[in-house]
């Protein structure tokens, strides 16, 4: 199976740039499921159901979050109803929306997508590790679903590679979000799990991790507040990450980085270019 996820979409520039590009890339590399971090797509600040509805037709599966997922109350009512935005698995039980679901890919497989939250750092959750644990009880990699794609959105590098290594092996891949700078640390760990710290944002590069940098750059040196941040709206680079499973067990064969556009060095697969050819 092929999985691509996007990192956090960041604004009208993101935003644009992924609706552009995606329904091409999925035609071009037969992609059969994508997972996007949509947190920062209304203004850069979470998400509204209208938007997750863009972001659907140009062929988004499933849309996951983060911190930022409550910024647009109005999505609070109607999370419930919409299994293909979550939010994190996390939150206290009660809270609205699913954060794990199982949904079936372009090629008619079993995907199980688990979006978690980090707590180092970030806004003190239930345990991410329980969760997960959890959630794996009930869903057997290989057996009961074809792929299992976590998105751990965290801030300490450490807390996610710790996730990984705790699911290596019994998930296809876990790729980190939310400080939307790519790091080059994709491998596949020893147990068959795919892994990348971060997959990096789809947004302005010419930014403060894709906010305008004359705001984001007086909150340092003033250490005052001010003028309320803004998504940066120059070119966007879209950062991913492609994941191809084996059709048996699951567990990853290849993972590698994708970037298109804007200010970053371009980073195409050398599986997709073989696939394209």
């Amino acid at each position: 199976m092929r999985i691509l996820f996007f990192g956090d979409v960041v604004g009208r520039s993101g935003r644009e740039a992924l609706i552009a590009q995606l329904p091409g890339l999925i035609a071009q590399f037969a992609i059969d499921f994508v997972v996007v971090n949509a947190e920062n797509v209304a203004g850069g600040f979470g998400l509204t159901l209208e938007l997750a509805k863009e972001l659907f037709a140009a062929g988004a599966d499933v849309l996951t979050t983060g911190n930022h997922v409550w910024d647009q109350r109005t999505l609070i009512p109607v999370i419930g109803g919409e299994p293909r935005i979550q939010r994190p698995l996390n939150f206290p039980p009660g809270t609205p929306g699913v954060g794990a679901h199982v949904y079936v890919s372009r090629s008619q497989r079993k995907v199980l997508v688990v979006n978690l939250l980090g707590r180092l750092f970030m806004d003190a959750l239930d345990d991410p590790f329980a969760a997960l644990e959890r959630e794996l009880a009930s869903h057997r990699l290989g057996d009961t679903v074809d792929a299992i794609f976590v998105d751990m959105h965290a801030e300490a590098t450490s807390e996610k590679q710790a996730m990984a290594h705790f699911a290596d092996g019994r998930v296809s891949a876990v790729v980190g979000s939310h400080s939307h700078v790519p790091s080059a640390d994709a491998q596949i760990l020893p147990g068959g799990t795919a892994y990348q710290t971060d997959a990096g944002m789809c947004g302005d590069y010419d930014s403060v991790i894709g906010m305008k940098k004359e705001t984001a750059i007086a909150r340092f040196v003033r250490k005052m507040p001010g003028e309320r941040l803004a998504p940066a709206e120059g070119p966007a680079t879209l950062c991913g990450i492609y994941v191809e499973t084996d059709a048996r067990s699951g567990l990853a064969r290849r993972i590698a980085p994708l970037r298109l556009g804007g200010r970053l060095a371009p980073a195409i697969p050398d599986i997709i270019r073989a696939a394209a050819d």
